[in-house]
C-alpha cells in the first residue's frame, strides 16, 4: 500500500521555476499558478506509485531520490522499463495518454520527496493560461526514451550513453537493474563495463 505524506520545504518557490521554466517560458504569476496547483509528497523506499491495472492520472517530478519502472516478468523476475533519478519527470506514458490500465508498476527505489501533477490540475493550469500547454515537452520527452531503445544499438552504444549523458544511474542502481533497463544480460554488460575500462587505460 502506497504511504504518502505532505511535506513543506520553504526553498521550493525558486525550484518550482526551474521546473517549469525547464519546459518553456513563463511570467512569474504562472509560476506562481503551479506552485499553488502541484502536490509535495513524501514517498517511502520500496513503495507502489502505481500498480499494474491502475489507470495514470498523474506526472510526477523527483526532487530526490530514486523510482523505476518495470514489468512484473515472474514472482522473482522483473524487465526494468526505466530508471529516474533526482530532477527527473516520471509517469507511465501509455496509461497516461489512453487512460487504460497500466501493465507496469512504478516504485521507489529510495526514500523519495516528488510533486504530483495530476491530469485535472493540468488541465486546470491550461484553462489559466495557454503557456501550461508548454508542459507537452513533458510528455515528449517521455515518448523519446520510449522510443530510445528500439534503436538499434550495440550493447557498448548503449551503456555509452548511459555512461555520458546519465551517469548518476550508475551510482544510483545495482548493476542488475542497469542491465536489465539496457536489455543486456548482467554478463554482456560486465564485458561491456571491462572493454570499456581497458580503452581508457590505453
Amino acid at each position: 500500500m502506497l504511504q504518502l505524506s505532505y511535506f513543506h520545504i520553504t526553498n521550493l518557490e525558486p525550484m518550482y521555476s526551474e521546473i517549469l521554466r525547464a519546459t518553456g517560458t513563463y511570467t512569474d504569476d504562472e509560476v506562481g499558478l503551479f506552485e499553488e496547483a502541484v502536490t509535495a509528497r513524501h514517498v517511502t523506499r520500496n513503495e507502489l506509485i502505481l500498480q499494474k491495472g491502475q489507470v495514470a492520472k498523474s506526472m510526477y517530478y523527483l526532487l530526490s531520490g530514486s523510482i523505476y519502472q518495470y514489468e512484473q516478468v515472474s514472482e522473482l523476475d522483473r524487465n526494468i522499463i526505466d530508471l529516474r533519478i533526482q530532477n527527473e519527470w516520471f509517469f507511465d506514458y501509455r496509461s497516461l495518454i489512453s487512460q487504460r490500465p497500466s501493465e507496469i508498476y512504478i516504485q521507489t527505489f529510495t526514500d523519495c520527496h516528488i510533486l504530483e501533477l495530476s491530469l485535472d490540475i493540468a488541465h486546470y493550469l491550461t484553462g489559466r493560461s495557454i503557456a501550461f500547454l508548454q508542459l507537452n515537452k513533458v510528455l515528449e520527452g517521455a515518448l523519446e526514451r520510449l522510443k530510445f531503445f528500439d534503436q538499434s544499438m550495440t550493447p557498448v552504444e548503449k551503456y555509452t550513453f548511459i555512461l555520458h549523458n546519465r551517469p548518476r544511474l550508475i551510482q544510483t542502481f545495482p548493476l542488475k537493474m542497469i542491465s536489465s533497463y539496457l536489455k543486456l544480460t548482467p554478463e554482456t554488460l560486465s564485458r561491456v563495463r571491462k572493454s570499456i575500462s581497458r580503452a581508457d587505460l590505453s
